[in-house]
């Protein structure tokens, strides 16, 4: 009897146990609790941190992250307002707000997600559709990112979501459209090179003829005053030597004759036939260049007197 009433007694503390541990559920910083009473919402948010009650088996809990979460958005094609392809890979950052609706619209995040993906490729759409291409990959990308984030948001509230942010990670032509484009743009700077070069070779030329005909010009003015220097240099010295005759007419014969002398027997291969009855030989007869013999102290002119 005792050995019964001991295991019935057993029984209960395990029974009791399990109910316990059913009735306790533990809700994380990073989640909120939505409390189910056979399917039907009981307490409808629980955020805050700790250990919550619940009715066993009746009772049945679902757990929604309160984080911020991302959704990548497939690459797609976008033709702009100018007719321009362009590859638009977006992404968003969402929240889910009202766990209620989130769990009654979506079920789950994977299901919210998929759903959230395609409003947010329609939004993309819609908004890039009616930019230019300079607008979207140049002049206007955080306004068009705001429109975009607006209107997926303005869809995603029916979800229980709050989308936060929509960023276009990359807006670009295609492949071939961009190797198009750069060989047009290598194209164009081989002949803005060409043309450079070309202009800069006629520069060249231009400068080199200016400075050729300076050169000409310069030459001309040196050789021209060199020209009027020698000229008044000899007109120096022919005066000089004017004036020199004019002193002693004598000496001056004399040594023009001693210059005659030193160019006209230099050491050479020419030979010169004269008589020594020259007058070029006059000074070899006697000093003075005459027949005459002066007197010491004075030149034949001074005797005569």
């Amino acid at each position: 009897m005792r050995r019964s009433l001991f295991g019935g007694v057993l029984v209960l503390i395990v029974i009791a146990l399990i109910a316990l541990w059913g009735s306790v559920f533990t809700v994380y910083q990073t989640e909120n609790a939505l409390v189910l009473r056979f399917g039907e919402p009981q307490r409808v948010i629980i955020n805050d941190p700790g250990l919550h009650w619940k009715l066993p088996i009746a009772d049945s809990v679902i757990f929604v992250d309160n984080r911020i979460l991302d959704l990548d958005s497939p690459v797609q094609e976008v033709i702009a307002s100018d007719q321009k392809r362009l590859v638009v890979d977006a992404f968003a950052r969402y929240r889910i707000t009202d766990p209620l609706r989130f769990y009654q619209s979506a079920g789950s995040i994977s299901q919210a997600s998929s759903r959230l993906a395609t409003v947010l490729n329609s939004a993309v759409r819609r908004v890039l559709g009616d930019a230019t291409f300079f607008a979207v990959v140049r002049d206007d990308r955080p306004e068009l990112m705001t429109q975009i984030t607006q209107q997926v948001n303005r869809e995603a509230q029916s979800f229980g979501i709050t989308v936060i942010d929509v960023r276009i990670r990359r807006a670009d032509l295609p492949q071939a459209n961009s190797e198009a484009i750069f060989r047009r743009m290598q194209t164009e700077r081989e002949q803005e090179a060409s043309q450079i070069r070309a202009e800069g070779a006629e520069e060249a030329r231009r400068i080199r003829a200016r400075a050729d005909r300076d050169a000409i010009v310069i030459v001309a003015d040196a050789n021209r005053e060199s020209e009027q220097i020698r000229g008044e240099g000899d007109a120096e010295r022919s005066s000089i030597f004017a004036e020199a005759y004019t002193q002693d007419p004598d000496f001056f014969a004399f040594y023009r004759s001693m210059q005659a002398y030193d160019d006209a027997l230099a050491n050479g291969d020419t030979r010169l036939l004269l008589s020594p009855n020259s007058d070029f030989f006059r000074y070899f007869g006697t000093p003075f260049g005459s027949e005459q013999q002066p007197g010491i102290g004075g030149s034949p002119a001074a005797q005569a007197e």
